[in-house]
C-alpha cells in the first residue's frame, strides 16, 4: 500500500509530486509540530512573490491539524517559525484538530447523536392556533 499512496493518494500526506515540488523549489525543513506535520520554506520562486511555505501532513491532509503558532507562520503573520522551547500560558488549551465526524465530536444535549435521553419539554408550553373567523 505504501507505493500506491506515494503515487496516487494525495490526501495522506507526502506524495511523489509533493517531494518533487519541494526538491525543485529547494525547500528546507523548518520544523515539525506535535501532530507529526512537517513544515518547509523556500526562497522566492518567482520575482515579487516572497518566501514560499508548505506543510506536509502526517496522515490525512486536514487543515485544522495545523496548530495556531504554525498557522501564524504559514500565513506570514510572523516571520520566525515557532521554537521548540515555546511554553503555553496557563489559559491556553492544547490544540485539537476538527473533531467533526469522529467519536470525539461535540454533541449538545438533546441531539439525536448525544448519549442519554432528551429532557422532556416543560409544561408551560402551549401550541399557537389561529382564531377562527
Amino acid at each position: 500500500m505504501g507505493m500506491f499512496t506515494e503515487f496516487f493518494a494525495w490526501w495522506t500526506g507526502n506524495t511523489i509530486g509533493t517531494r518533487f515540488t519541494l526538491w525543485k523549489a529547494g525547500a528546507e525543513i523548518v520544523g515539525r509540530d506535535d501532530f507529526g506535520n512537517t513544515y518547509y520554506r523556500a526562497g522566492e520562486l518567482y520575482a515579487g512573490q516572497g518566501e514560499r511555505r508548505w506543510v506536509t501532513y502526517q496522515g490525512v491532509a486536514e487543515g485544522s491539524k495545523v496548530p495556531p503558532a504554525w498557522h501564524a507562520w504559514m500565513t506570514h503573520t510572523v516571520d520566525e517559525p515557532p521554537s521548540a522551547s515555546y511554553e503555553a500560558r496557563e489559559w491556553e488549551k492544547p490544540h485539537l484538530p476538527n473533531q467533526t465526524g469522529t467519536a470525539m465530536a461535540y454533541r449538545p444535549s438533546g441531539s439525536i447523536l448525544a448519549s442519554g435521553e432528551r429532557p422532556k419539554a416543560p409544561g408551560d408550553y402551549s401550541a399557537w392556533s389561529p382564531e377562527p373567523k
